[in-house]
C-alpha cells in the first residue's frame, strides 16, 4: 500500500474500532479499508434504507384527490 491517510475520530468511534478489531482479530486499518470499500460499492438497493419511513396509505388512489373518476 502506498497511500497513507490520517483521520481524527471521536473517542466513541475509536473505542468501537478497537473493540471490533480485538473481537474479530482484524487490524484497525483493515476494518477501515473494508468499510471504505463497502461505502464505495454500496450493495444492492440503497432505497431500502427509506423503507418504513413514509406514512400514509400504500395505495395513493385511496387518498382524496387521487382517485380516478
Amino acid at each position: 500500500m502506498s497511500n497513507t491517510l490520517t483521520v481524527r475520530i471521536p473517542e466513541d468511534l475509536a473505542a468501537w474500532l478497537d473493540e471490533t478489531a480485538r473481537g474479530s482479530g482484524v487490524s484497525r486499518g483493515s476494518i477501515v479499508r473494508i468499510e471504505l470499500e463497502r461505502a464505495r460499492n454500496p450493495s444492492g438497493k440503497p432505497f431500502l434504507r427509506l423503507a418504513g419511513t413514509v406514512e400514509g396509505s400504500a395505495n395513493l388512489s385511496t387518498r382524496k384527490g387521487f382517485s380516478r373518476k
